[in-house]
């Protein structure tokens, strides 16, 4: 339930009201309406409890129902397009957000080669890997926090931000100490207890989709992040798990739009691990950005065939740079998703 403010209400009557809203036992959160102020009533609402109720409160102007169980995510409370500005990185803003970087943190050599290789191609946000899940427990686990470190030093040397993923609730605070942004993968898409950890970061949160997840419920595991304070949330489309078996998964581009319609948070497309197939990567980043896409997330390596993590789909700073040209050129001719949807 929206409760929609009169124009005139000012800050300290809405803190009133909410103090007075979470005295009765409902969990609360101010939102942005339009030009309205407004307070979501995200639980407490069992039982009898009616309209009527609400409407007795001076302050309250008009109450509205939720449409859907994504709250804070959907676009019942908020119809304008979320921008996550980071150190001046808009993410979900008129340019592209471009992460691109090795799957996994080699050395430090390795992640500041790749880093200074990206920049020059048009990257904003360095990419890679410190605590890597692997399907086979004696793959290549990742170097931990001396390559969260390694990460760190090399997208400050070269004038990145750097998003790396945690895999467990006792990785947050570690990695909070070095990414601009936090990483939620695939598999930890409803690791709820992960989610709830992050969600109470400072740091902007990636978000995997999960690797059969609807968009029902990719959507309701933002809503665990944003429930705990963050809002700061940004979607990436990377594949889910289908009968196709020549890809390794099937690139679901049309949850780009899908989301948008559905939310006002900014959403990206992983195309590498997307398809898996290295020279799939460049044609499906072409169309991601066709659809208004946020930006990418994309796997670099300056020797891609000796990558210890996901070579098959790791593409090189010359075929990256190619792939900024055909983005640029088609970013510019459609733009970003910058209007709220009907």
């Amino acid at each position: 339930m929206i409760l929609l403010l009169k124009r005139q209400c000012q800050l300290q009557q809405i803190q009133a009201l909410v103090s007075r809203l979470e005295f009765m036992g409902f969990t609360t959160a101010i939102i942005e309406q339009g030009s309205h102020p407004a307070i979501a009533i995200l639980s407490g609402l069992e039982g009898d409890v009616m309209t009527e109720h609400f409407i007795e409160f001076p302050e309250v102007e008009k109450v509205l129902p939720f449409t859907n169980k994504y709250k804070l995510v959907g676009r019942d409370v908020k119809n304008t397009k979320t921008v996550i500005n980071i150190k001046g990185v808009e993410i979900g803003g008129k340019d592209l957000a471009i992460m691109a970087g090795p799957c996994a943190i080699e050395s430090e050599q390795q992640i500041d080669s790749i880093a200074e290789a990206v920049k020059a191609k048009g990257a904003n946000i360095l990419r890679g890997g410190a605590f890597k899940p692997r399907t086979s427990p004696y793959d290549f686990q990742g170097l931990g926090e001396s390559g969260l470190r390694f990460l760190q030093e090399a997208a400050q040397r070269h004038g990145l931000l750097c998003v790396s993923e945690v895999m467990d609730v006792n990785d947050v605070a570690c990695a909070e100490k070095y990414v601009d942004i936090l990483q939620i993968g695939s598999r930890n898409m409803h690791n709820f207890a992960l989610l709830k950890a992050v969600g109470r970061s400072k740091r902007p949160v990636l978000l995997k989709r999960g690797l059969c997840a609807t968009y029902h419920e990719f959507l309701l595991a933002a809503e665990y992040i944003m429930s705990e304070g963050n809002p700061n949330v940004i979607f990436c489309e990377r594949g889910i798990r289908t009968f196709e078996t020549y890809t390794r998964n099937t690139l679901d581009l049309a949850a780009v739009p899908v989301i948008q319609a559905l939310s006002h948070l900014p959403i990206i497309v992983d195309p590498s691990h997307g398809t898996g197939i290295r020279h799939l990567v460049a044609p499906m980043a072409t169309a991601a950005i066709a659809l208004k896409a946020d930006g990418l997330m994309v796997e670099v390596h300056t020797d891609p065939d000796k990558s210890l993590s996901d070579a098959k789909q790791t593409i090189s700073p010359a075929m990256f740079g190619e792939l900024m040209q055909t983005v640029n050129a088609i970013h510019a001719v459609c733009g970003s998703a910058q209007c709220a949807v009907e």
